[in-house]
């Protein structure tokens, strides 16, 4: 098959105006796939295009990133990662971190606040699905790690608990 071939995904200029599709509509990830022919796109970390066993890779698109006006936070309280007290609160998923619920809302947690394991402590946006994140730890909230509207990993750390406060 050519890059020519109508029904090649292969081709330049298809892969060129999926891309932009995907800046159009802030997708994040696109998935498609056509008989033994299967191309993936994912912003903000590798693109990877796949034809039966074969894999490239390409550098990452660039990520917008969305405000709500919150900024990081830090605590001069927050000690070294080495202390047993120090637990960290991780991303369960890929997505966009948010610090409130929408931009005319404070900030679910902020440095100095006790959570439990039930308290939301931030949303992350993995498609356009807003999912509340829980602390599932008990203590005091010592950093805010990520800033608002910043693109996050799965197991990134989030905020830094004294669980012993």
């Amino acid at each position: 098959m050519t890059a020519s071939n109508a029904g090649d995904v292969f081709d330049v200029k298809k892969i060129r105006r999926l891309v932009q599709l995907m800046k159009e509509h802030e997708l994040s990830e696109l998935d498609l796939e056509q008989g033994d022919q299967r191309i993936r796109l994912r912003r903000g970390g590798d693109v990877v295009v796949q034809a039966a066993s074969a894999v490239a890779q390409a550098p990452p698109l660039p990520h917008p990133a969305v405000s709500l006006g919150g900024e990081k936070q830090t605590s001069d309280a927050a000690a070294d990662s080495g202390d047993p007290n120090i637990a960290m609160i991780k991303s369960p998923m890929v997505g966009t971190f948010y610090v409130a619920s929408s931009p005319e809302t404070g900030p679910f947690v902020k440095i100095g606040d006790h959570v439990g394991p039930d308290s939301t402590v931030c949303i992350i946006e993995a498609m356009k699905v807003f999912n509340e994140i829980p602390g599932e730890i008990s203590g005091k909230i010592l950093a805010v790690l990520v800033e608002n509207g910043d693109p996050v990993e799965y197991g990134q750390p989030l905020f830094k608990v004294d669980v012993s406060a």
